[in-house]
């Protein structure tokens, strides 16, 4: 989905850093970012009155209501849709103006990179097993190239954009090209939660399908969003002699080993920072990293900590903050600059 215009709907009123949502009939409380959604209590409507908030210059905020029975519903007075791939009902507002990367203004490249799918039964784990291999235009197989395995590979692919992104810096002389694999999950929590059969995965069945046969490997990379941001950072630190880059959006960092909820599901909120604790004591010096987040975010904390570890041991690295929160929106504007820290000069 391409980002339309934005134009500030009827139900929601922007005044400098001052955001006021007005609720539509059956709207009992109001959630987004602000709230982190479910993570943090939702705020309550009182007689039927606006709710105002102040928010960061810039921000691009998503939002919804819930009625009477806590179902969250969209606003009916704002169309202004989000790249949600979640949820139907996010619709959003904008404090002043989001801003866009230059890499995204202008026309789309027109020597564009070449696409390979591949599917095979899974082993590791229970199902078909799909990627997508995008390699740079005129990429010769036999050069030694980077090659980056890109955790939730098709909304990185489709939503994302990472492959378009490469095309345009690369034609525009701004970055050097590389072998992007767009990783498709399973069951995303099972795999990428600290799982260390997922590096199994990645070496006993997508190593063997792309390196060789689309690239000659002359460095791996990790890549990925959330749990994506998590998996890709745990393995790359652990594993010297196989990664020598990563990079996280959003990074998931509030995990440790076996933390789950009473019902199975794993814990984002409050696990600890564990992966933190253990690369203090132990620096991936071996890695070049970029890290990024939203700050309208529970996460936006824990990857500040992350980020200064990696300042305090002196790793070759980049964090940026972007005035939005835990979605595609901040990610998808995020990719350029991840992009050109890596490839480009």
């Amino acid at each position: 989905m391409t980002l339309a215009p934005y134009n500030p709907p009827m139900a929601v009123f922007v005044q400098g850093i001052r955001v006021t949502f007005s609720p539509p009939p059956g709207a009992v409380a109001l959630v987004g970012d602000f709230t982190d959604w479910r993570k943090k209590p939702a705020l309550p409507v009182m007689e039927g009155q606006p709710i105002t908030l102040t928010l960061p210059r810039g921000a691009w905020v998503e939002y919804a209501w819930l009625d009477a029975a806590g179902v969250p519903f969209a606003d009916p007075d704002n169309p202004q849709r989000s790249l949600n791939p979640w949820w139907p009902y996010p619709r959003a507002a904008v404090v002043g103006e989001y801003a866009r990367h230059p890499l995204w203004q202008g026309p789309d490249a027109t020597q564009k990179g070449t696409t390979h799918r591949l599917s095979w039964p899974g082993s590791v784990f229970p199902g078909t097993r799909r990627a997508i291999v995008h390699t740079p235009h005129g990429h010769d197989p036999g050069v030694p190239t980077p090659v980056y395995y890109v955790q939730d590979g098709v909304a990185f692919y489709r939503t994302g954009r990472l492959g378009e992104v490469m095309d345009r810096a690369v034609e525009r002389g701004l970055a050097s090209g590389a072998v992007l694999v767009f990783v498709e999950p399973g069951d995303r929590s099972e795999e990428y939660y600290l799982n260390d059969r997922y590096l199994d995965f990645l070496q006993g069945e997508v190593f063997p399908r792309v390196e060789g046969e689309h690239v000659t490997v002359s460095e791996r990379g990790l890549w990925g969003a959330s749990l994506g941001g998590l998996i890709s950072l745990y393995l790359g630190s652990a594993h010297p002699d196989l990664f020598r880059r990563v990079v996280s959006h959003s990074g998931a960092f509030i995990a440790r080993p076996t933390a789950t909820d009473p019902d199975g599901t794993i814990n984002t909120t409050t696990a600890g920072e564990w992966l933190r604790g253990r690369l203090e004591g132990e620096p991936p010096r071996h890695l070049r990293l970029s890290l990024d987040t939203g700050v309208l975010e529970w996460l936006t904390g824990p990857n500040r900590r992350m980020a200064a570890l990696l300042a305090d041991a002196g790793l070759p690295h980049q964090y940026r903050e972007y005035p939005s929160g835990h979605n595609w929106v901040t990610w998808r504007e995020a990719l350029p600059e991840a992009f050109l820290y890596m490839q480009g000069g």
